[in-house]
């Protein structure tokens, strides 16, 4: 039996002033005790797709539900509803962790016994009860991280935003994190929205993948499902120098075991049934000489964003101007 959705997206779409499109007909689902990732560049359209369904601005056209309420004619509902944390920290370093959960709650209408025992649930859940009563000014940026999302479940929301929520936090932090998360999911049935930019963050976090790319949902699925749309294994082959690559490239196109190829700068990308199997038959036909290494590996999911966009994630970055990643992000 599926579970509950709690976000429903249609063709979501927003326009700023009259030039920049943001979103461009977004849909989707996430239910209850779902993890769901947005997968996308800086100015893709995540945060803006986030900030519609959290009720902080409103669509150009489209319609959204966030636990059943209309995020247009239901605002403070949705509200209610939802836990928030955006990319900049809600942290307040001139208190205590403790007294910025205690804040955070009475804002909520929380308060007495219930929030205390509720402030030690959420201290104990994200690893911060031994450094609860010391000012938040003295924290690393990871524990900051961690408290913010402390402060987006205070009020036991049924859906969680999250914008980025590892942007800038080292390896360790980003690991714990995705642990709190995972359990978090399991055990409490909360939907948690995730944006990213990280592959990696989100492969391993995601129930299901929505990948935008210039304010469209791409491509939609489990991480597994997507990168099973490239099959085989993908060749790396680094040329020593650019000016080489296409005659180099020409020479694998027509060899039986390339089933597909692209080019970017100094590297071509061979898409084969058995890497192993096919370099030697490579090799011979372009030498080792002009190659400075070779990489082979299963495909991942910058590989499903190139056949998907014709772009990898950060040659689309590369290529958004600064208005528009403020506008579109």
């Amino acid at each position: 039996m599926m579970s509950e959705i709690l976000v429903e997206a249609q063709d979501l779409r927003k326009v700023y002033g009259e030039k920049v499109v943001a979103l461009a007909g977004v849909s989707f689902r996430v239910h209850a005790g779902e993890i769901y990732g947005l997968l996308g560049p800086n100015g893709a359209g995540k945060t803006t797709t986030v900030r519609i369904l959290a009720t902080l601005t409103q669509p150009t056209a489209g319609r959204a539900l966030v636990a059943g309420f209309n995020v247009v004619s239901d605002g403070l509902k949705v509200r209610r509803a939802i836990g928030y944390v955006g990319q900049g920290t809600g942290v307040d370093q001139h208190l205590t962790g403790r007294e910025n959960l205690w804040v955070q709650g009475q804002l909520r209408g929380m308060g007495g016994a219930a929030l205390r025992r509720r402030i030690d649930e959420l201290l104990e859940l994200v690893g911060l009860t031994e450094a609860a009563d010391r000012l938040a000014r003295e924290w690393s940026g990871g524990m900051r991280r961690r408290l913010d999302l402390a402060l987006g479940l205070i009020h036991r929301p049924r859906l969680l935003f999250l914008d980025e929520p590892t942007t800038g936090l080292d390896p360790e932090s980003r690991m714990m994190l995705h642990r709190q998360l995972r359990m978090l999911a399991a055990e409490s049935g909360i939907a948690v929205l995730l944006t990213t930019h990280y592959l990696e963050e989100a492969d391993r976090l995601s129930h299901r993948i929505g990948i935008i790319d210039r304010g469209r949902i791409v491509a939609e699925d489990t991480p597994d499902a997507l990168k099973a749309r490239i099959h085989g294994d993908i060749l790396i082959l680094t040329c020593k120098r650019e000016e080489d690559v296409p005659r180099l490239a020409d020479s694998l196109r027509s060899l039986e075991p390339v089933r597909e190829l692209q080019i970017h700068g100094r590297q071509i990308l061979v898409t084969v049934e058995d890497g192993a199997a096919a370099m030697p038959a490579l090799m011979a036909a372009i030498g080792g000489d002009h190659l400075a290494r070779i990489e082979l590996r299963k495909p991942t999911l910058d590989e499903v964003y190139l056949k998907l966009t014709g772009r990898t994630l950060a040659e689309a970055e590369a290529s958004i101007t600064e208005p528009t990643k403020e506008a579109a992000a």
